[in-house]
């Protein structure tokens, strides 16, 4: 395996790292709020350990919207976006000997070295080759993995919201898609089929606990059902405002779930006190945070993340260690990028809450496991899959999922490299 790595490569036109002879369609970060489909150059093999994936799928990911809003630092514009997808390898460097041209394929959305400390532990998501960025070290007083299409503080690396995508260490950072599992339930072995199974192992969900988790996107959605798949007996998820819909969206699916709509509580009710009702007075056993520090609840941390005080609101945080019981366990899955105000470590400590930031998942850790279970049909990516649409609608596609545009749950974008829709995936539509 080669111990190189080329970072910062988040345009292939830039110094020339492309191959300016092809071109290709990719989604580009242009500036806060604002991405653009554009005709540029095609990745090309820059170290031997280099695989070039022809994109046959990918996706928006609710943490691709911290980089829309300009959440995640050192952006540039141009970057290419996206880090889940899956596809056909079209060319191999020298050092790479376990996957070869043609074959069908799903990415790590982080980027492993394979030799390091974390890696041979499988914390894959703590490498310590692939991200060059100094201040991610600083600030976290770690480092940890390179990501694709996450900004050069995650290494500058393109993503896969393109027609072809670079993979470094493809030896290492790619994973056989068998005949039996098709993309459109491979892809989301990238990331949320993981992210969210960390979650629940992670957080230590147990038989017979009562799980409670905030945010019912595709996260919280998969985290409820891996809930229930470890033998949890009641999972209530929480939700509201634009993404109230969703809540029905997942009870149709889980039919066991309860569910809470923050914003349609009795006055005097907050989720604390509606969940420890629900939940004979003491609260729920696990918290399980799914939706990230990004998104403001009340006033005070709106003006202080609007003047810089803070990058992260501590609402949800808070609300999680004040609502389950007294040694209750508390995990942190949701994007959480720097620094946040008024955190409640009183009530962590003097109750014995444990509190768990679950990581960056590290994906590859479970790789086997949930492909068995998918060939199994024990787990069902489908169930969050509501729309396919193309790669050149892209910029558009982000609107509607930035809106929470009701009905959109998890999106399956198609290259002019897909082949045409599984039985039982959403038809293409057209914009």
């Amino acid at each position: 395996m080669s111990a190189s790595i080329t970072t910062d490569v988040s345009n292939y036109e830039v110094l020339g790292q492309g191959d300016l002879s092809h071109t290709m369609k990719a989604l580009t970060w242009q500036g806060k709020n604002t991405v653009k489909v554009v005709e540029t150059a095609r990745p090309k093999i820059i170290d031997e350990g280099d695989v070039i994936l022809k994109v046959t799928g990918s996706t928006i990911c609710g943490s691709d919207l911290h980089l829309f809003h300009e959440a995640i630092p050192d952006l540039q514009k141009g970057d290419i976006l996206g880090h889940e997808f899956c596809g056909l390898i079209a060319s191999v460097g020298p050092a790479v000997k376990r996957v070869k041209v043609g074959d069908r394929v799903v990415a790590s959305f982080q980027i492993a070295c394979g030799e390091c400390y974390y890696c041979k532990k499988k914390l894959t998501s703590m490498c310590e080759r692939t991200n060059s960025n100094d201040e991610a070290s600083k600030l976290y007083g770690r480092r940890t993995a390179g990501m694709f299409g996450y900004s050069h503080f995650t290494g500058g690396f393109a993503g896969g919201q393109a027609e072809y995508v670079r993979v470094a260490y493809g030896d290492v950072n790619l994973l056989h898609l068998p005949d039996d599992v098709p993309d459109e339930k491979g892809l989301y072995l990238s990331d949320v089929l993981g992210t969210s199974w960390n979650a629940v192992v992670d957080t230590g969900v147990e038989e017979g606990d009562t799980v409670a988790i905030w945010g019912a996107g595709p996260i919280g959605q998969m985290a409820a059902e891996f809930s229930f798949f470890n033998n949890a007996h009641r999972v209530i998820l929480i939700d509201g405002s634009d993404g109230k819909w969703r809540l029905e969206f997942v009870k149709k699916i889980l039919p066991r779930l309860e569910t809470i709509d923050y914003t349609n509580l009795l006055k005097g009710e907050t989720v604390a006190s509606t969940l420890k009702k629900m939940c004979n007075g003491r609260g729920p056993d696990v918290a399980i945070e799914c939706a990230a520090g990004e998104y403001t609840k009340g006033w005070a941390h709106y003006f202080e993340r609007l003047l810089g005080m803070e990058t992260d609101t501590s609402e949800l945080i808070n609300e999680m260690i004040v609502s389950v019981r007294g040694f209750g366990r508390c995990g942190v899955t949701g994007v959480y990028a720097g620094y946040c105000n008024h955190f409640n470590i009183g009530s962590l400590m003097e109750t014995g809450i444990h509190l768990a930031g679950n990581g960056q998942s590290p994906v590859q850790k479970y790789w086997d496991d949930l492909l068995k279970y998918i060939q199994q049909e024990q787990i069902h990516p489908l169930h969050m899959v509501t729309h396919r649409f193309k790669l050149e609608d892209m910029a558009t596609v982000y609107h509607l999922f930035n809106k929470r545009e009701p009905g959109i749950q998890k999106v399956f974008i198609q290259t002019k490299f897909s082949a045409p829709p599984t039985p039982g995936s959403p038809a293409l539509t057209e914009l």
